[in-house]
């Protein structure tokens, strides 16, 4: 798989420049029906502003951009730019502009804009792309806070615990984990415990 980056979560930031408001908005999208409705959802709540800047990437080399109204050149190109240096995809970035009485110029505005998507891209994260598996493994109670160490050891979380006569945990890893997870776990228990697989799937986590 190629190795993409994309934020973590949905996140705002807010700049002002020269009494003008600038407040960025980056949604994680996968697709440019989401992009889309990510930017009528933010025009919506900023109906009231002057511009409702906006650009978009996604993994599939789609890239989409508009100065909704400023000059051309200052604002779409500009945070786009922002993703294209950090190299993040699957995103909606919005830019909202509150008109504030001063003219900022062509250079003043780039700048905005751009500084802007930087601090939204910031308050996001930005995370690694790549395959996880979800495990299952039961256990006696005298073993549980071992495993619980050892499974934030590898990277690893734990979703579920569910209480019977023993104790049924469900565990995500980063899928490149799991062998070292697993051979933690056998010796532990001189191999009397062993995880079962439950399925695989992407998410991200924190780009190291």
């Amino acid at each position: 798989m190629t190795e993409i980056f994309v934020p973590l979560r949905a996140a705002e930031a807010e700049i002002v420049e020269k009494r003008s408001r600038f407040i960025g908005s980056i949604l994680p999208v996968t697709s440019e029906e989401e992009a889309r409705a990510h930017i009528e959802g933010v025009k919506k709540r900023h109906r009231d502003a002057r511009h409702n800047c906006w650009c978009y990437r996604l993994e599939s080399g789609v890239e989409r951009y508009s100065d909704d109204g400023e000059p051309q050149g200052t604002a779409g190109v500009p945070m786009l730019s922002v993703f294209q240096k950090a190299d993040v995809t699957n995103l909606c970035c919005v830019v909202t502009r509150y008109f504030g009485g001063v003219l900022l110029g062509a250079g003043g505005l780039v700048r905005a804009y751009s500084q802007t998507a930087r601090d939204t891209l910031d308050a996001a994260g930005v995370g690694k792309m790549q395959p996880w598996t979800r495990l299952s493994l039961t256990a006696p109670y005298p073993l549980l806070e071992q495993l619980k160490l050892l499974c934030t050891q590898c990277d690893g979380a734990v979703d579920d615990i569910a209480y019977a006569d023993q104790a049924t945990l469900t565990l995500r890893f980063p899928s490149e984990k799991v062998d070292h997870f697993t051979s933690l776990v056998t010796e532990l228990t001189a191999g009397g415990l062993s995880p079962e697989m439950l399925g695989e799937f992407m998410a991200a986590s924190v780009k190291g």
